[in-house]
């Protein structure tokens, strides 16, 4: 009898490097490939299936959701709600909705982290104008943080200042509740701690040496090799531990206060690591998927 091929979809954009390669990497261990675009899925509530392309969902063994949307937004958790009832039916979902839905929203990722007693910059969140400068003034410079957002699009550093209250006015007709987060002092790197299946998988960093304040490699950050301390992984350990996310980047800035978590990413990155380490992320990343639906 022909061994059963394994159905394992993987969920990204078609065409992004990160998703294209996993998806590569499962259709090489499966003989399967399908890449799945979730805003032209649709979900019959009370059949409790969901089609795309004519396949239904719940036929599949697995989803690995690599990325939910192009860019960061409220919507996207929509589309996590769809995922949800597929895999409270039974579908392996890796990972799981519910674990990314904790971690999208910044506000509630943060509120996770700091009820788990992870060192974090100082942060305040409020609506309210004056108090946003009093959190300012204590400050000094900070980063405005919108709640849906990766690669630092629509942040905003402002100082306390004359012209603080008009910056911060500004930011607010966009966003209704402010994310304040003191921006630490540190070495122009930040950290993307990897784990899979919660176990520590590798370091790698992004280092801006120009004028940015952010190191992302949009703004002309560069992947780095970078040798953890002991400190810096049992934090991000303990960060991405509630969350229970299959694979994910914890982000991580060494201030001299010591490690302290900006966020757990709901996907975490790939080209990273490669560029880094040489790891193939996507690749055990499948071997994990495969490992953990035939055992």
């Amino acid at each position: 009898m022909a061994e059963k091929i394994l159905k394992i979809g993987v969920v990204g954009t078609p065409g992004g490097w990160s998703s294209e390669n996993l998806a590569d990497s499962v259709a090489e261990r499966t003989g399967y490939r399908l890449l799945v675009e979730m805003n032209k899925v649709r979900l019959d509530v009370n059949e409790g299936v969901a089609w795309f392309g004519g396949i239904n969902l719940m036929s599949l063994d697995a989803l690995i959701v690599k990325k939910i949307g192009s860019r960061y937004s409220a919507d996207l958790m929509d589309r996590l709600e769809i995922l949800r009832l597929l895999h409270g039916q039974g579908l392996p979902i890796f990972s799981p909705p519910l674990s990314m839905l904790r971690v999208m929203d910044r506000l509630s990722c943060t509120i996770s982290l700091r009820l788990a007693d992870i060192p974090m910059p100082p942060t305040t969140i409020t609506e309210d104008i004056d108090e946003a400068l009093r959190a300012l003034a204590a400050y000094g410079t900070a980063v405005f943080k919108p709640m849906y957002t990766s690669k630092a699009r629509g942040m905003a550093v402002i100082t306390h200042g004359p012209d603080a209250r008009e910056q911060v006015a500004a930011y607010r007709q966009e966003n209704k509740v402010l994310y304040i987060q003191k921006i630490e002092k540190h070495d122009g790197c930040d950290l993307g701690v990897a784990f899979l299946g919660g176990e520590y998988l590798t370091t790698y960093a992004r280092c801006n040496r120009g004028d940015s304040w952010n190191t992302t490699t949009a703004s002309g950050g560069k992947y780095e090799c970078f040798e953890p301390s002991r400190e810096t992984i049992e934090v991000a350990r303990r960060a991405q531990a509630p969350f229970d996310l299959t694979f994910t980047c914890v982000d991580i800035i060494e201030s001299a206060r010591g490690p302290l978590v900006l966020e757990v990413s709901a996907f975490g990155g790939f080209r990273g690591i490669r560029e880094t380490s040489g790891l193939d992320a996507a690749g055990l990343y499948a071997d994990h998927v495969v490992k953990q639906i035939t055992k």
